[in-house]
C-alpha cells in the first residue's frame, strides 16, 4: 500500500469512526471467539515466597460483538480475572497456569512489547475508580490525545480531532471545554465517560469493564449504562462488564459467570442464570439484592428524653465553593450555585437519617460540613446541645471522638503505608485506654464483627479487595465508639452479600449502642432499609423530607419519581427485551 493510500485510510477512519469496526466486524466473524480463556489459574505471593491460589481453572469464551457478566462477592477474584484478560496482575500476583487468547494471539505467552500492541488495539479497560486512572495535573483533552496518539499513529491535529468525536460519542457537553479541564473539575458521570472514550481510542474489539458505574447514582449510572450499550451497537465491541450489582448485568449482559472462592460456579445465559439458578450461592446473591418495593424490617422506634436536644442539629446550613480565576491574572468567577442552601435537619440518638441525591446534589457536601472537613459558609451545627466548632481541627477530641465518618472510596481514606493493624490500633490508643496486647485483641475483635479474618490484619490496604477494604474502614470507624457516624455512600463498593452483611451489623450494632448514622446512598433499597426519616435532596437545595416509608411509597416531588423509577431499571430481569445481541 503506497502512502498516498495510507493516508487517504487513515483520514476515512479519522472522518468516519464507524468504517473502522465494519472492517473488524468481518474479521472478527471468521474466529472462532474474539476471547478464549482457557485453564486461567491466578495466584499472590506470600512473604515466605509461596504462592496462594486466589482463581482456580477459569474457562469461557465470548464471541465477538457479545456481552459476558462476571459477578460474585468481593473476593471472588472477578476483578482478578478482569485484569488478567489483558496480561495484568495486583502486586504480587502471578499467573500460574492457562491461555489468554485475544483475536487469536494468547496474551500471556507475548513480551511486554506485544502485549502493549494488543492493549487498546484489540483490547481496552475501563477501571472502577476513573479519578485514580486519569493524571491530576494533566488536562483532560491532552490525556486522551496521548491514547489517540500512541494507539493510532496520528499527529496532534489529528489526535484532538479524535478525541473530540470520541468526547460527542459519549454525550460529554461541550467536548472542546471538557478537553480544557483537569479531573478534579469534572462530574464522577463525565469522569467516566472520559475514561471510556480513552478506551475507545484504538478502536478494540473488547471493552472490560471493571465496575465502572459503582460510585455512581442511579440516574448517572442510567446514563452511563445507556452509553455504554449505544457505543457497543455503534462500534460492535464486545463487553466483558464485571459488577457486583446483578441489576446490570442482567440488563447489560447476553451471558453470565458467576464466580465464588476464585471458582466459577455456574455459568449460562443471563435469562436462565437470574430466572432459575440452580447453584445456591447465585440464589443467595439474588434473595440479598435491596428492593426498593420490599417491605423493610422492623427497626426500634429511637428513644428520645422529653426536653432534651436531638443529637446533631442543623440550622440553615450552606457551603458555596470560592471563586475561581480564569488563568493566573484572571477575574474570579463565582460559583454558578451554592453547593447546598439552606439544609435544616436533626438527628435523635439511636436514629438514621437517610440523604438521597444524584451526584452535585450536595449528599458528600453535608457530610464534609457535619464531620468537620469543611466550614460551611452559612448556618451552624449543634452536637447533643453544643456548638460544634466549623472545622474539626477547633473541636475537643471527645467531640471528634464522638463524631465519625466512613467515605465512599477506602482506599483514599486508608494509609497505603500501614498496616491494617496500625489503621485500627492508632484510633483505639487515641481515644481509648487500650495498650500493648489489649489494643491487638480489640483489633481482632473488630475484624472478626466485620466478618473479616483478623489475619489480615497484617496485609496493606492495596492487598485487599474493595469490600475488604471498605469493613476496615468501617471498623475504623466504630473502634472510637462513636455517637454518630456519617455513611459516605458507604455500601457502593460492595458486593450484594456482604452488603447485606454490613448493613445487618450496623443495624445490630446501633441496637446494642444507640449509634446514630446519617447515611448518605444513591441506593433507596438500601435507604429503605436502614433509614428512619429521608431526605432528597437536589442543586443542594430539598425536594422532599419525611419518613421513609411515606417517602418512597407516596412520593410529592417530581424528583423523588425520577429517582424511583431509575432504581426500578436497575431490578434483576428488568427490560430482558433490550439486552443487545
Amino acid at each position: 500500500m503506497n502512502a498516498a493510500t495510507q493516508s487517504h485510510k487513515k483520514e476515512t477512519v479519522m472522518k468516519h469512526p464507524e468504517s473502522a469496526p465494519l472492517k473488524r466486524r468481518q474479521d472478527s466473524a471468521a474466529r472462532t471467539g474474539l476471547l478464549e480463556v482457557r485453564g486461567l489459574d491466578i495466584g499472590y505471593r506470600r512473604p515466605d515466597g509461596s504462592v496462594a491460589a486466589a482463581v482456580h481453572g477459569v474457562e469461557f469464551t465470548v464471541q465477538a460483538g457479545a456481552s459476558l457478566g462476571i459477578v460474585g462477592e468481593s473476593g471472588s477474584g472477578k476483578s482478578t480475572v478482569a485484569r488478567a484478560l489483558l496480561g495484568h496482575c495486583r502486586a504480587g500476583g502471578v499467573i500460574t497456569a492457562g491461555a489468554v487468547r485475544v483475536a487469536g494471539q494468547d496474551i500471556l505467552g507475548l513480551d511486554e512489547a506485544g502485549r502493549r500492541r494488543l492493549r487498546g488495539s484489540q483490547i481496552a479497560f475501563v477501571p472502577q475508580n476513573p479519578l485514580s486512572s486519569l493524571t491530576p495535573h494533566m488536562r483532560i483533552g491532552d490525556q486522551v490525545d496521548e491514547a489517540v496518539r500512541h494507539l493510532r499513529g496520528c499527529d496532534a491535529d489529528e489526535a484532538r480531532r479524535r478525541t473530540l468525536e470520541l468526547f460527542e460519542a459519549t454525550n460529554l457537553p461541550d467536548p472542546v471545554a471538557i478537553c480544557t479541564r483537569f479531573p478534579h473539575e469534572l462530574s464522577g458521570g463525565q469522569r467516566q465517560r472520559v475514561v471510556i472514550a480513552a478506551a475507545l481510542a484504538g478502536d478494540p474489539g473488547l471493552l472490560v469493564l471493571d465496575e465502572p458505574t459503582t460510585a455512581l447514582d442511579k440516574t448517572t449510572e442510567v446514563q452511563v449504562l445507556e452509553l455504554v450499550r449505544t457505543l457497543r451497537q455503534r462500534f460492535n465491541t464486545s463487553l466483558i462488564y464485571v459488577s457486583h450489582d446483578l441489576g446490570v448485568i442482567s440488563r447489560m449482559c447476553d451471558e453470565v459467570i458467576v464466580m465464588h472462592k476464585g471458582r466459577v460456579v455456574e455459568q449460562g445465559p443471563a435469562a436462565k442464570i437470574f430466572g432459575a439458578p440452580s447453584h445456591a450461592y447465585t440464589r443467595q446473591l439474588i434473595a440479598a439484592i435491596p428492593r426498593v418495593d420490599a417491605e423493610p424490617p422492623p427497626r426500634a422506634v429511637p428513644s428520645q428524653a422529653p426536653g432534651s436536644p436531638p443529637l446533631l442539629a442543623a440550622e440553615d446550613l450552606a457551603y458555596a465553593y470560592p471563586a475561581r480565576r480564569r488563568g493566573w491574572l484572571g477575574p474570579a468567577v463565582p460559583a454558578t450555585r451554592p453547593a447546598l442552601a439552606r439544609l435544616t435537619f436533626s438527628i435523635h440518638r439511636g436514629e438514621t437519617l437517610g440523604l438521597v441525591g444524584e451526584s452535585g446534589s450536595g449528599k458528600s457536601t453535608t457530610a464534609s460540613l457535619v464531620s468537620g472537613l469543611m466550614a460551611p459558609s452559612g448556618g451552624s451545627l449543634h452536637f447533643d446541645g453544643e456548638a460544634m466548632a466549623p472545622l474539626a481541627t477547633g473541636r475537643s477530641a471527645t467531640m471528634r471522638r464522638r463524631v465519625q465518618i466512613v467515605f465512599q472510596d477506602p482506599l483514599s481514606s486508608l494509609n497505603p503505608r500501614q498496616r491494617v493493624a496500625t489503621i485500627l490500633e492508632r484510633p483505639l490508643a487515641m481515644f481509648t485506654a487500650l495498650r500493648g496486647p489489649a489494643l491487638r485483641e480489640r483489633a481482632q475483635e473488630l475484624m472478626r464483627a466485620m466478618h473479616l479474618d483478623p489475619a489480615l490484619l497484617e496485609c496493606y490496604p492495596r492487598q485487599l479487595s474493595g469490600g475488604q477494604q471498605q469493613r476496615v474502614a468501617i471498623a475504623r470507624a466504630f473502634a472510637a465508639e462513636p455517637d454518630l457516624i456519617i455513611c459516605d455512600e458507604i455500601t457502593s463498593a460492595l458486593d450484594v452479600s456482604v452488603q447485606a452483611q454490613v448493613l445487618d451489623l450496623l443495624q445490630e450494632l446501633q441496637r446494642k449502642t444507640g449509634t446514630a448514622y446519617l447515611f448518605i446512598s444513591h441506593d433507596l433499597g438500601v435507604i429503605r432499609r436502614m433509614a428512619d426519616r429521608v431526605i432528597v435532596l437536589r442543586h443542594g437545595e430539598v425536594c422532599e423530607a419525611g419518613p421513609t416509608e411515606q417517602v418512597l411509597r407516596a412520593p410529592r416531588s417530581d424528583y423523588t419519581r425520577l429517582l424511583l423509577q431509575a432504581t426500578a431499571l436497575h431490578s434483576v430481569g428488568t427490560y430482558p427485551e433490550k439486552a443487545v445481541a
